[in-house]
């Protein structure tokens, strides 16, 4: 019989992932032993035993066989958190590619070097009598810090220790006599960091509309059943989707479980976390980028220890060590964030569908744009679908207008504002009602349009815009056709030709030029770069300290202001011609998300889309806020293109030092691809969409297929065979059904 060998991960929890260790599997043992297995293995000079994870199982030992020890036993029973996380591990690296360190990575916490959080507080030990009689004494003798103390804990009995030494200013020696003396004690108890500061009450509930019930019912009428689904809940914008992922979360702790909801944007959080605090407490918490590495810890050590019930954060929230999750909500699940950009590219909406599989959870997708992904799934029956078509709090839907700045140009108004969107925004400002300038840069790389009749210069082959690259070279950045710079319309022969060049900054400056009395928020990458900024910008703009809000696509998502009832969407067509399939789809989503931020409250609001390409079908579909008919429009291109979610698409992305070796090594890998005779079509090789970042060039080819599982094949083939090459100068990533262009 052939030996094998498996490699196993030591001691998970340490702040990096180490490397791991091979280990004989005894025969006795084989069956047992898998990959995300638990086993007992003897460990350094004392072979110690150390549990560990399984991680690789090979036919090859790769040192030598007689220094391998033997994998002592495979622990069995109830699977464990850290169970669980190495076999998502496991699945992670299988569907999206990448190295089982980079998966462990993702899924784990990073244990850091944190100091325990102390809630030290001082205890007056001595009766009151003897207290009175050490003041007394401490007066005459003038020690002024031992009489402040005293005097107030005669008053309290105790105190905070950091309350002591800061604000009664009383120093550590005079707290040390007074303990030596027995007078008072010292009480350290270990608390955790807690990342939210509200004073939010405990315990708000709004009663549900007949639609929300109905999908409370159904949904956990299933759950109850033992059917765990992915649903997919469409929402017009405030019909009140947030009140039924509260009601769900509540009946699923109810049951003794816990609760995963994803956001998009840390942007969100605050609003987010707001709401649901008023309705559960502290057993709410956030997990995001910008807590502290004790935050961090503490809040995977309240989930695994049950003193939280909810978690709330960004897709990396989905890795909370929870012991038994029931639920797991992705709001506004269309959005690109929820895709990785780092190797393993993973998708949270598939991801957390295997967490839900494995913790026999369920999941519920949210959107009033959902992701042709989710809608399509759920037009095949794969996902539950309901639907909320009204505003619980009576609100309307907005009036939209659509300008054409091909027109406003022929009247001669070359500014970044239409003289309809001037009219309504001075109405505004004379009515103290707020407004909201939303400039859509999504996604810009320099496409080229013409202002005259709102061609922009696309790809003949591809049907995406080409990019603009120095000295006006045009490229496409799919299949690599290049053509010369375009001076001239080549539909209607203008000279007007260019690419959009305005940014938020020049925005606010036009707007503080136009209207001196206005007063104006910007919000950007630029004005959210420290911890609380986020929250800052938005509790102002809340608290009525701003008429106008300005900014990129995180002021869009999710946000709800009562008092605006106008939004300007400025270049509503520029994500349209980034040289990306998803372009109409993201248009779509941006400009029906935007307009959903208008009129929430009881005043009636007005949206402006501004437009080259007022004709578009994504813009007029937005415009009238009808999803479906959007939806059958762009899922007919998908199904003509062979695009997700019709087919399935990898790309194969090459990075390089030296350019000729990134394109030989694109090329190989290309011919190795075809090789394997699948039924697959593969577009490419061609420079990334930026052909160089940091001195690394960057290639991309991109293989499309029906079947999911050929393209895995297709990876893996070409993973074994990268790894003969044992790269040193290149290396290569994998990004299944990418978002965005590489």
């Amino acid at each position: 019989m052939n030996e094998w060998y498996a490699d196993v991960i030591i001691d998970i929890s340490h702040e990096k992932v180490d490397r791991p260790f091979q280990y004989r599997i005894p025969p006795k043992l084989l069956p047992a032993v898998e990959v995300g297995v638990c086993v007992t293995v003897p460990f350094g000079n004392g072979n110690k035993p150390r549990k560990g994870y399984v991680t690789r199982l090979s036919q090859k030992a790769d040192y030598d066989v007689s220094k391998l020890k033997d994998i002592w036993k495979v622990e069995q029973g109830e699977v464990s958190v850290e169970d669980r996380m190495i076999r998502l591990a496991v699945w992670l690296r299988r569907t999206y590619g990448g190295t089982m360190i980079q998966a462990l990575k993702t899924v784990l916490p990073a244990k850091q070097t944190v100091k325990a959080l102390e809630k030290r507080t001082i205890l007056l030990r001595w009766s009151r009598e003897e207290t009175q009689e050490l003041l007394a004494a401490a007066t005459r003798k003038k020690q002024v810090a031992k009489v402040r103390l005293l005097t107030e804990l005669l008053e309290y009995g105790q105190l905070p220790h950091s309350l002591v030494t800061t604000k009664l200013n009383v120093s550590s020696a005079t707290i040390k006599s007074l303990e030596n003396q027995g007078v008072i004690t010292l009480e350290i108890e270990n608390t955790y960091r807690q990342p939210i500061h509200l004073d939010a009450q405990n315990g708000e509930k709004r009663l549900l509309s007949p639609a929300q019930s109905h999908i409370v019912e159904q949904i956990i009428g299933q759950y109850d059943q033992g059917i765990k689904t992915t649903s997919v809940i469409h929402g017009i914008t405030g019909s009140g989707k947030t009140e039924v992922y509260m009601e769900l979360i509540a009946q699923i702790i109810a049951r003794g479980k816990q609760a995963i909801v994803l956001i998009p944007e840390i942007a969100l959080t605050y609003q987010t976390v707001v709401r649901f605090y008023k309705r559960f407490g502290n057993r709410v918490s956030v997990m995001n980028s910008t807590l502290s590495p004790g935050e961090k810890y503490d809040q995977c050590q309240r989930a695994k220890e049950g003193d939280i019930d909810v978690i709330i954060g960004p897709r990396s929230a989905l890795f909370t060590p929870f012991p038994n999750i029931g639920l797991i909500v992705i709001d506004e699940e269309h959005e690109a964030t929820y895709k990785s950009e780092s190797s393993p590219k993973y998708h949270a909406r598939e991801t957390a569908m295997e967490i839900a599989r494995m913790h026999g959870a369920s999941v519920v997708l949210g959107s009033a744009t959902p992701s042709l992904e989710a809608y399509y799934q759920a037009s095949l029956g794969n996902f539950n679908l309901y639907k909320l078509t009204e505003r619980p709090t009576g609100g309307i839907l907005p009036k939209v207008y659509v300008e054409d700045l091909r027109q406003e140009l022929r009247r001669g108004n070359r500014s970044i504002f239409s003289l309809h969107l001037q009219e309504l925004m001075e109405e505004r400002l004379a009515s103290g009602q707020q407004m909201m300038l939303f400039l859509n840069r999504r996604g810009y790389a320099g496409f080229i349009s013409c202002r005259e009749c709102g061609e922009v210069v696309k790809c003949p082959h591809c049907d995406v815009s080409l990019s603009e690259h120095k000295g006006g070279r045009l490229v496409c950045h799919y299949c690599g056709y290049e053509t010369a710079p375009v001076k001239l319309c080549p539909k209607c022969g203008s000279k007007y030709v260019s690419g959009f060049r305005a940014g938020t900054q020049q925005i606010e400056d036009k707007i503080k030029e136009m209207y001196p009395q206005a007063r104006v928020l910007r919000m950007d990458a630029d004005t959210t770069k420290k911890k609380d900024s986020y929250e800052e910008i938005l509790s102002a703009f809340a608290n009525g300290e701003a008429d106008i809000l300005v900014g990129t696509q995180m002021i869009v998502k999710g946000h709800d202001f009562p008092n605006v009832t106008l939004v300007g969407i400025l270049a509503a067509d520029m994500s349209l011609s980034v040289g990306d399939y998803r372009a109409g789809e993201r248009t779509f989503q941006l400009l029906t998300q935007a307009a959903g931020r208008a009129g929430r409250g009881q005043k009636p609001g007005e949206v402006v889309i501004q437009t080259y390409q007022p004709e578009h079908y994504s813009v007029v579909h937005a415009a009238s806020q009808d999803y479906e008919a959007f939806y059958e429009e762009e899922i007919v291109y998908r199904e003509l293109s062979g695009y997700p979610p019709a087919g399935h698409m990898m790309a194969v992305q090459i990075m390089a030092q030296y350019e000729e070796s990134g394109k030989m090594l694109a090329e190989d890998l290309k011919s190795m691809a075809l090789k394997m005779g699948k039924k697959v079509q593969i577009i490419g090789p061609a420079p990334a969409f930026v052909g160089k970042i940091k001195d690394v060039y960057r290639f991309v080819f991109y293989v499309k297929s029906k079947n999911y599982d050929t393209l895995v094949e297709i990876k893996d083939t070409l993973d074994m065979e990268i790894q003969k090459l044992q790269l040193r100068k290149e290396s290569v990533q994998f990004d299944f059904d990418p978002m965005n262009a590489f």
